[in-house]
């Protein structure tokens, strides 16, 4: 036997397929005995082999169980998994719609959550402790607790923390704060939902039907979702951005400008300056200011003339 082993080699046997009783199956998948023959009761999941007096679950029955919890926590029903499902085992594929449900559950930001100690959330705010405030920003979902962990929280939003800190430190009241904050996120959620109803009808409403989208569907439409994530965001931020030089502008002319009329006053009528003097304080100040500058060149022309007015008293009275 020159030039050959002695030694057989023997290719190694594949593992045996994991074979599990009903119990068994429960305990690995974290579904319930009674759950398990409820899905089976619905079609969602396939009958178990039967051997003499014994079902035998497999790994396929395993598998499809963590599909179907994964399914349920993303808010499907049990009558839309099924569909997809089915939609599956013919052949159409779920890979797509999965992904889908992924690009749609995914992070809609690039911050990443950090954790603070209750120590330094205590300095951040002040250095006295305050339970209640902890509630409700916990309530609020600003902070969340760590399980088995008293002493540090999880900041699911770094910079949502750092605004209130600053808010804060300017004297904001942390009571004003959390209102401030739960009335903003309901108009905040309200500009959510149009924008997810306006992409649903204008955009999406293609891929809606009374089945599942095909692989091929879903997958372009997760690459849509993709495309269209930031713009949500780009349109607040520019509109808001709008609104605050609109709002600001006026505010400080309110609170820094000449005092308001009184209510019983008829509202002046309004001066129309020559165009030339229009194009001139534009180039001077800037399209934005132009309202500031004029009500701020006015003011200024009435206090001379006062002062003019009183000098002009004073030097009459001192002739006599």
């Amino acid at each position: 036997m020159s030039g050959q082993s002695a030694v057989q080699q023997v290719a190694p046997q594949p593992p045996a397929p994991a074979e599990y009783r009903i119990e068994d199956l429960a305990h690995a998948s974290g579904a319930t005995v009674r759950t398990i023959r409820a899905y089976q009761d619905r079609g969602l999941l396939p009958r178990p082999e039967r051997r003499g007096r014994s079902n035998v679950y497999g790994d396929t029955h395993l598998a499809r169980l963590h599909q179907i919890a994964d399914l349920l926590d993303r808010g499907y029903t049990l009558a839309s998994i099924k569909e997809l499902l089915e939609a599956w085992d013919a052949g159409r594929g779920l890979g797509g719609v999965l992904g889908l449900v992924v690009e749609v559950d995914g992070p809609w930001t690039d911050e990443e959550a950090a954790r603070i100690s209750r120590a330094d959330l205590d300095a951040t705010f002040g250095g006295d402790p305050d339970d209640d405030a902890v509630a409700e920003a916990v309530e609020l979902g600003i902070l969340e607790r760590i399980p088995d962990n008293d002493t540090e929280f999880l900041v699911p939003s770094p910079q949502e923390l750092a605004v209130a800190a600053e808010l804060h430190a300017a004297g904001v009241p942390l009571a004003a704060i959390s209102g401030h904050l739960r009335e903003l996120r309901g108009q905040v959620e309200h500009i959510a939902a149009r924008f997810l109803d306006f992409t649903t009808e204008h955009v999406f409403a293609r891929y809606l039907g009374p089945h599942p989208p095909t692989d091929m569907d879903a997958t372009e439409a997760a690459d849509l979702v993709r495309r269209l994530r930031p713009l949500a965001q780009q349109t607040v931020d520019a509109e808001l951005a709008r609104a605050m030089r609109l709002f600001a502008t006026r505010h400080l002319q309110k609170h820094l400008g000449a005092p308001a009329a009184a209510p019983s006053e008829p509202d002046p009528a309004p001066v129309t300056l020559p165009a030339p003097t229009l194009r001139a304080v534009q180039a001077l100040v800037g399209q934005d200011n132009v309202a500031a500058f004029i009500a701020a060149a006015t003011e200024r022309e009435l206090q001379a003339r006062t002062l003019d007015a009183l000098s002009g008293q004073r030097g009459t009275g001192a002739d006599r």
